[in-house]
């Protein structure tokens, strides 16, 4: 093979591995994203599973945006299937937020909108309820991520914890938000309980 070819597919290589890393799909870290930069998206875990592990991948010259990663688990296979699924109340971009799933839901889903105009997202939980189980012994995780503008990750710590909600609040200087995310075990029994 001449020199002249060599470098031909050395310049081709180049500018697929520009094309690719451009995408905003993968990142360094190896992950798989469910958006790209300054992209709205709709994530809903299959019917039957709720939301497990949150991450985020922060960065400031796209805008000041987060790439996010979602991953579900099945509930108790005795809960059955979920009695029914919803979109819970929205956010607005630029401002703090708190967010519990109404009538005993656990978190299913997530949707978010990019605003250029705050640098900030919208967001808004898919939520699924469980033949009337009721959440008890509920507490909130720390800041996610700890610092602003570095990458989240939040698991939830083991089996029998479920997120039922969010509390977020966002920085207008450094354009980023940081999130404490309400977990909950849930009863083995149906309650009567609306809302608890």
């Amino acid at each position: 093979m001449s020199s002249a070819h060599v470098l031909q597919a050395l310049c081709l290589l180049m500018v697929f591995s520009t094309a690719s890393a451009q995408h905003g799909y993968m990142q360094d870290t190896g992950e798989e994203w469910v958006n790209t930069w300054r992209q709205g998206f709709n994530f809903q875990c299959p019917h039957g599973e709720v939301l497990v592990a949150i991450r985020s991948y922060f960065s400031e010259k796209e805008g000041s945006d987060r790439l996010w990663n979602f991953e579900c688990q099945r509930t108790p296979y005795d809960w059955g299937e979920p009695n029914e699924c919803w979109w819970d109340d929205i956010s607005r971009a630029g401002l703090e937020w708190s967010s519990v799933c109404t009538n005993n839901g656990l978190v299913a889903g997530v949707q978010s909108k990019y605003f250029e105009a705050v640098l900030d997202r919208e967001w808004q939980f898919y939520c699924c309820r469980y033949a009337r189980r009721c959440p008890y012994s509920c507490w909130k995780t720390n800041d996610v991520p700890e610092y602003l503008k570095e990458e989240g990750e939040m698991v939830v710590p083991s089996y029998g914890y479920f997120i039922r909600g969010a509390q977020t609040t966002f920085s207008g200087v450094l354009r980023d938000r940081q999130w404490k995310y309400i977990l909950c075990r849930m009863t083995d029994f149906d309650c009567p309980f609306e809302n608890f």
